[in-house]
């Protein structure tokens, strides 16, 4: 895991001292707001429909025991007890009052976090594949080049006031776990003919109000040009993107606008001027980072653990948690163990401080100090002895964190909506609740199999609702709350955007509307077909006719 140097600890610092000042004149009057704003979302801080919101910084993911106590004491010090892990491996913190951010931040300093990036048009947190030196289909560890992109952007003084967000996503597999089609940059890590490692350079992705998924810009780009190619692609962005409309000022659509051959030709062309500048990264550098993320000191053990066998034999929850929830390790012996943070009936994505110190606690004890945040919103312990799944099993349902929901329908992402914020449209933690209980039937969960359901209380898609096989929009009608269905979607590699099905339903018919699609999945679908690979075999008509009898009716 990676530790701060000296320069990462003297700018956190610098700035926490630089923000104590700037809320000081705010709280006195000296600033107004909107002079204040800027200033507070390079900072991580939101204002919120109801309070500020900050958002904290977890790079690709990974985080310590140490530094989740910290989380759980500021959930309790500063907060309402809780916090709310995001679809970038961030978490936030919903209610700090403005007076105590600046000592709020100075206590996040102290075990290496920060809050900087997460907020304003600047080059947001790099996320990466969770189960990242653990699996063993990637290539590489996404994490060592994570961080060393993270580097690179940090503070990154051409690139701090972009027209708008920037963000970027890596993955060294496969089977992409980081959803890098929909990032402005996608990284996929590959070796080539000879055995070199480079990089599949995606360009262009993003959801929001013009949802749209990435193109390859660079079939292959050597390590040591990653930083000097993806500078390129950022010089062209901040010369050519769009400021004039905030909603038109992302990289896609200078993609769609200028065209992929155009763009990439300008790419290409700046890159060439400074391809062999300092932005080459040497074989020492990427050795020293990588030296942050050694495996940890694994023990030899045998890949088979009979008493691990028993174990499921004897106790059915117990092996329905391991079916759901734990994935093969590259190290036999150890499995990758994913905890969901979606128990029946509550928000998904939010933890209480008094979970966040239990998992510090287990982290310690079965996963050699270490936890992963998701892009779903939930958690990973990526080093778990087999030998030991049962008693963590045991203790995580203990403080209710145990259930075996992972990919399934109740392990839903949700923005916080109208609960919290001030652009929504619709409440979405309130929906995801009620679907968490009309699914709560563990037994029907797994009969659905893999089913992927996303909510967005707006446009925004904070929730990625576009890229869920069941997706959910929020939409005002006359100040009533409305969801708009959207059916299709993918955030793997197998990427698609959902297709509207059809006019929004009421928050009052919008779970039973849902639960007519699924309905209609269980009776079209073949043999361990799952939800995905039925919709796009039978397409959208037999789920509008289920929907919308009435227009059937009218049409005849």
């Amino acid at each position: 895991m990676y530790r701060y140097d000296e320069f990462d600890r003297s700018f956190v610092n610098e700035r926490v001292a630089e923000f104590r000042g700037q809320v000081a004149r705010r709280m006195s009057g000296e600033m107004s707001e909107e002079e204040f704003r800027p200033l507070r979302l390079m900072n991580g801080l939101y204002l919120q429909l109801h309070a500020y919101m900050l958002r904290v910084a977890i790079p690709y993911g990974t985080f310590s025991s140490v530094q989740m106590r910290k989380l759980a004491h500021i959930a309790r010090t500063y907060d309402r007890g809780y916090g709310h892990f995001t679809t970038r491996q961030n978490i936030q913190f919903n209610w700090p009052k403005l007076e105590q951010v600046p000592v709020l931040l100075a206590e996040l300093a102290d075990v290496e976090m920060h809050a900087i990036q997460t907020s304003g048009n600047c080059i947001r947190n790099v996320t990466a594949d969770p189960y990242a030196g653990a699996v063993a289909d990637e290539v590489d560890d996404s994490r060592i080049w994570a961080e060393i992109v993270r580097q690179w952007s940090t503070l990154h003084p051409e690139f701090t006031y972009l027209g708008r967000k920037f963000k970027i996503a890596v993955s060294a597999s496969d089977f992409d776990r980081a959803v890098i089609r929909f990032h402005d940059i996608g990284l996929i890590i590959k070796r080539n003919e000879a055995g070199e490692i480079g990089f599949q350079v995606w360009v262009g992705g993003g959801l929001g109000r013009t949802p749209m998924i990435a193109k390859v810009f660079n079939e292959f780009v050597p390590q040591e040009d990653l930083l000097s190619y993806l500078e390129a692609v950022l010089r062209v962005y901040n010369m050519y993107g769009r400021r004039d409309n905030k909603y038109k000022a992302r990289i896609k659509i200078l993609v769609h606008e200028t065209g992929l051959e155009e763009l990439r030709a300008q790419v290409d062309a700046e890159w060439q001027e400074i391809r062999n500048s300092s932005l080459k990264v040497p074989d020492y550098e990427i050795e020293r980072i990588r030296s942050y993320f050694a495996p940890p000191p694994f023990e030899k053990l045998d890949a088979v653990d009979r008493g691990f066998e028993i174990k499921k034999f004897e106790n059915p929850e117990f092996a329905r948690w391991v079916n759901g929830n734990v994935v093969a390790h590259r190290q036999p012996g150890y499995k990758i163990v994913n905890i969901s943070l979606k128990p029946e009936g509550l928000p998904p994505g939010d933890v209480t401080a008094d979970q966040m110190e239990e998992l510090a606690d287990l982290a310690e004890t079965y996963s050699f100090d270490e936890i992963r945040a998701t892009h779903e919103q939930n958690l990973v312990f990526a080093h778990v002895k087999q030998s030991e799944l049962f008693e963590l099993w045991q203790e995580l349902g203990e403080i209710g964190l145990a259930m075996p929901n992972i990919g399934k329908v109740t392990d839903m992402i949700a923005c916080p909506g109208l609960d919290y914020c001030a652009l929504a449209n619709a409440r979405a933690i309130p929906l995801a609740q009620r679907i968490s209980r009309r699914y709560a039937d563990l037994d029907k969960q797994f009969d659905l199999g893999e089913l992927k359901l996303k909510i967005s209380g707006c446009i925004n898609a904070c929730g990625h609702h576009h890229v869920g096989h069941i997706g959910l929009l929020g939409v005002d009608r006359r100040g009533e709350e409305y969801y708009q269905i959207t059916l299709g979607g993918s955030g793997a590699e197998d990427a698609a955007i959902g297709s509207i099905i059809g006019p929004a339903f009421s928050s009052a018919d919008v779970v039973d509307a849902i639960e007519s699609v699924i309905s209609l999945y269980v009776e079209l679908r073949d043999d361990n077909e799952r939800f995905l690979d039925t919709y796009r075999r039978v397409g959208t008509a037999p789920f509008k006719s289920r929907l919308y009898p009435e227009k059937l009716d009218a049409a005849a």
